[in-house]
């Protein structure tokens, strides 16, 4: 069973930066990969960017070079830099991480871009 938790999300305006945490219980190497998704109101779950166990990683189109995605082995955390936000970022962002096929998910944590 892995555990996943998230912090830093909150309310900023256009343009603004952020820094998301997700803390897992246990190793993450053990993980797969791990990364985030997002879920805005009325709107399907939508990838976000993803860190393998060996450190590659993959973004959605519309947040490279905008989001980086990174990880600290030593303190069981993934991080999501979020720059140059927009307010169509506004979404709740989930933590996820895959292990032998099976998918973990964090309860979110709320992200609000203001105009």
């Amino acid at each position: 069973q892995v555990q996943l938790v998230e912090s830093g999300g909150g309310l900023v305006q256009a343009g603004g930066s952020l820094r998301l945490s997700c803390a897992a219980s246990g190793s993450i190497f053990t993980l797969n990969a791990m990364g985030w998704f997002r879920q805005a109101p009325g709107k399907q779950r939508e990838l976000v960017a993803i860190i393998t166990s060996g450190g590659n990683t993959n973004y959605a189109n519309s947040e490279k070079g905008r989001f980086t995605i990174s990880r600290d082995n030593a303190k069981n955390t993934v991080y999501l830099q979020m720059n140059s936000l927009k307010p169509e970022d506004t979404a709740v962002y989930l933590c996820y991480a895959v292990r032998t096929g099976v998918t973990y998910w964090g309860q979110g944590t709320q992200v609000t871009v203001s105009s």
